[in-house]
């Protein structure tokens, strides 16, 4: 397999900003096992038809890819449809970070999104990454939001990305899971971490 470049001791932190936002990666983290915790109960192993010694119930780990603060235009209504209110926010740029990776969001991408007639919020964002070293990274994030009030304040989501052959080709060989903060009202942008399963 191809060397990833994850290794957190490897990376070069260049700011305490940097340090200070990736701090919660360990929270969102700690509070993603939490919920899978309660969703794998011992009572839900032993009643799983084919948990087995030859067929062990493994929960997924994951491993910090990348944070983006993807900056975004106001947002362009689109009008009603028969699943719900349609709209769109233009992706206008940004900045990605991660160990072995780093670059900016390019602008042009967009989040369409539904919001339907049960109140729930379908994302559907397609953009590009760019890295510092002129490789392009394709995007595409999906989101459903069915936040309660008392929730934390990030949603999940489930992140694509589609790299070129070489230094950033080990991207396409996994799964990824994503947290979703808002930066609004300070800034209007988005806090994307990725996480790829392991």
């Amino acid at each position: 397999m191809p060397t990833t470049n994850l290794d957190p001791t490897a990376w070069n932190w260049t700011s305490s900003r940097r340090r200070v936002l990736l701090a919660g990666v360990a929270t969102v983290a700690a509070s993603a096992g939490a919920i899978a915790a309660e969703t794998a109960s011992p009572a839900l192993a032993a009643t799983t038809p084919t948990a087995s010694a030859a067929i062990p119930l493994t929960l997924p780990k994951t491993e910090f890819v990348y944070e983006s603060i993807v900056d975004l235009a106001p947002t362009l209504q689109l009008g009603m449809s028969p699943l719900g209110e349609r709209r769109m926010v233009p992706i206008t740029g940004g900045t990605f970070e991660g160990p072995g990776l780093r670059g900016i969001v390019m602008p042009g991408g967009a989040d369409r999104q539904l919001v339907r007639r049960d109140g729930s919020v379908a994302l559907d964002a397609i953009y590009e990454l760019q890295t510092d070293d002129g490789v392009i990274i394709s995007v595409r994030n999906r989101v459903l939001s069915r936040r309660p009030k008392d929730a934390p304040a990030y949603v999940f989501s489930n992140i694509e990305l589609t790299a070129p052959e070489g230094r950033y080709g080990w991207l396409n060989d996994f799964v990824y899971v994503g947290t979703l903060n808002s930066l609004r009202p300070q800034r209007a942008a988005v806090v994307i971490r990725a996480f790829r399963v392991v």
